[in-house]
């Protein structure tokens, strides 16, 4: 699935099943309760906390759980981008190339990056 197609399957959803999309502002505030859902589970798998003995994500230390926050990052991000008029597929090629230009040499010469 393309970004473009993305951007449709979510508009097409949200007609059929979501009755309308939510305000812009209460997207941005679902989007970041959905990111920090996603670091929680993050925090767990890959850092220095614990699950909590009831969290059913526990038994398979969030692997499945990874796939579905990221998922519902991305869900979000396409309905902020379909109801602000944003391609994100245009507008994903120019950061990509904006990133290209100032970025090409810095993190190859970065030391830090070199260990």
């Amino acid at each position: 699935m393309t970004i473009k197609e993305a951007q449709t399957a979510v508009d097409k959803w949200i007609k059929e099943y979501g009755v309308r999309y939510f305000s812009e502002l209460t997207n941005m505030a679902v989007l970041t309760e959905e990111v920090g859902e996603l670091a929680r589970v993050i925090s767990r798998r890959y850092g220095e906390q614990s699950w909590k003995a009831t969290d059913p994500r526990a038994a398979d230390n969030g692997r499945q759980a990874l796939g579905d926050e990221m998922a519902d990052v991305l869900w979000v991000l396409l309905c902020l981008a379909n109801q602000t008029g944003v391609n994100l597929t245009d507008e994903f090629r120019k950061n990509l190339e904006k990133k290209t230009r100032r970025d090409s040499l810095r993190h190859l010469e970065n030391e830090k990056l070199k260990a």
